[in-house]
């Protein structure tokens, strides 16, 4: 497509953050565009929910093939939008997909089949239950530009093996991703009008999902818009699955494994640019092995290599937005003027020219009067801090309003899980970060400000559906049930009877129960 004529009024741009070069545009769609496909995507959910899962499978299946048959382009295709290094591409995007919908696309059956509820009680234990769970019908997803491909793929996958309806909105600083995703769901040969891309402005899109009566909507991005796609929801009762901001912990034990500690302290906080919302931004270590975790630390940061990803030569690439390389740059400043120390910081490449370059930090002597302890910085910055021990580890790791993910360094499994126990977050690593999010069996997903519900594994078809049960009786011949009418004063005591029997510990009462019962049983036969 000749750029001229690509930029055109009502067009998304999209340009490398990383040289500030036009890389290609997306077309902006319509408010009546978006109703349009939300009664198009309700027309083809009806048809698509009638398939057996098995049936679904064939077609989404073929999404992954997409992905694997076009690693190099897709990986290359986010790196130049996003601005992360195509291994990070590579590993975080690409290969995260590829296993979550293999993995989707094996257990889906059992995740939705039919379950039969064993009985409550032995008076109405004639009486079989079986719970089925049913689509949403059309959910509305708004996918954030950190992980452009990753985050989405599961709640689209899902949400189609589910036998929803689909209207995919990706971030406005990742269109191009956004269409990538449009072209592998094609591929798949799903019916017409079931998966929708659509192109609208944020602050818009979700006004319109409520607008125009969305069954679901699933959001990632920040905490405060979050809270307002919620209130304005909740007043057409529209359920919303929430995945939001992180400050999240890393708590470093005596017994750590130092070198593994270290690395993972780097890669947990520093990956995409440090943009991720289950990264490391907090350090907590213990005191007696303090100064040697920093001094490993400062040793090994100082090598890392932020700049343009030429070869893969480059450990960390770049900022997607300057919006957020004005708060990392405030974060720090901040830190500074109350009194942290910046301890060490990574190598910036000579190709690496402009601002969205920001070099890998570390900040020591901070405490949580800091907004980088405090608030989500979303950037190549952490900072460390020595605690007396374990305890005073975790009253600071939970001292804060988010609660996404957090980990625990120590060389003691046991040790290890009674800590991550105690941590108030929604998901916990023992020796490692992050990694949860690329595991699709795990849910994901936070507590407090990071968010409500849970996508991946069977959590995420649970969010997908609705339950329903269906309940019949085994006994033939049954005309009315105990408690129907008419009534007198022998179906009370007979009534009363049952929980006498049950539940009374005086034997005289319990016999008496079964007596006034037997009394009043064979009306269960009568017309």
């Amino acid at each position: 497509m000749n750029i001229a004529e690509d930029k055109l009024k009502g067009m998304t741009e999209s340009f490398n953050p990383a040289t500030g070069e036009y890389i290609g545009s997306s077309e902006l769609h319509s408010i009546e565009d978006l109703q349009k496909v939300i009664k198009e995507a309700r027309a083809a959910q009806v048809e698509w929910a009638k398939l057996p899962v098995n049936e679904r499978v064939k077609y989404v299946i073929k999404i992954r093939d997409y992905f694997v048959e076009n690693i190099d382009r897709v990986s290359e295709i986010i790196s130049n939008e996003n601005g992360k290094v195509r291994i990070d591409a590579l590993v975080t995007e690409v290969m995260a997909a590829a296993m979550s919908i293999t993995y989707y696309c094996k257990n889906a059956n059992r995740f939705l089949k039919d379950k039969k509820l064993k009985s409550g009680n032995i008076f109405l234990s004639y009486k079989r239950s079986l719970l089925t769970r049913v689509p949403v019908g059309v959910i509305g997803i708004i996918a954030p530009w950190n992980y452009p491909i990753t985050i989405p793929i599961h709640d689209i996958i899902v949400g189609l093996l589910s036998g929803n309806g689909i209207v995919f909105k990706a971030a406005s600083e990742t269109q191009l991703v956004g269409l990538e995703i449009e072209k592998a769901i094609k591929s798949a040969g799903l019916p017409d009008g079931l998966f929708n891309f659509i192109n609208i402005p944020g602050r818009m899109v979700a006004d319109a999902f409520i607008e125009f009566g969305i069954d679901k909507i699933f959001f990632t991005g920040s905490v405060e818009n979050g809270k307002t796609i919620a209130e304005k929801a909740s007043k057409k009762i529209i359920p919303v699955s929430l995945e939001l901001g992180g400050n999240d912990a890393m708590l470093v034990c005596e017994n750590a494994d130092l070198h593994r500690a270290v690395n993972g302290a780097m890669w947990g906080g520093f990956t995409n640019t440090g943009q991720s919302c289950g990264g490391i931004e907090r350090v907590y270590v213990h005191q007696n092995i303090y100064k040697s975790f920093v001094e490993l630390l400062e040793e090994k940061t100082k090598e890392l290599r932020v700049g343009i990803d030429v070869g893969f030569n480059s450990d960390i690439g770049c900022m997607t937005t300057q919006a957020q390389v004005n708060i990392i740059n405030e974060h720090i400043d901040e830190a500074l003027a109350k009194g942290a120390k910046l301890l060490v910081q990574s190598k910036v490449l000579s190709s690496a020219e402009r601002n969205t370059f920001i070099p890998a930090k570390i900040l020591v002597d901070v405490n949580h009067d800091m907004l980088v302890m405090n608030e989500e910085s979303f950037g190549p910055l952490l900072g460390v801090m020595k605690v007396n021990d374990m305890d005073e580890a975790l009253n600071l790791a939970n001292d804060s309003q988010y609660g996404l993910t957090g980990s625990v360094w120590s060389k003691n499994t046991k040790e290890a899980i009674e800590i991550a126990r105690k941590i108030n977050a929604g998901s916990i690593m023992i020796n490692d970060h992050l990694v949860s999010h690329g595991m699709a069996e795990t849910p994901w997903g936070g507590f407090k400000d990071s968010g409500r519900g849970r996508s991946h594994g069977s959590f995420s078809f649970y969010e997908m559906t609705e339950p329903k049960v269906i309940i019949r009786d085994l006994l033939p011949g049954i005309k009315k049930n105990l408690w129907w009418y008419p009534f007198d004063k022998s179906i009370y005591d007979g009534l009363k009877g049952i929980l006498l029997m049950m539940y009374s510990k005086k034997f005289s009462e319990r016999v008496a129960g079964l007596k006034n019962l037997i009394k009043i049983f064979p009306r269960i036969f009568k017309k």
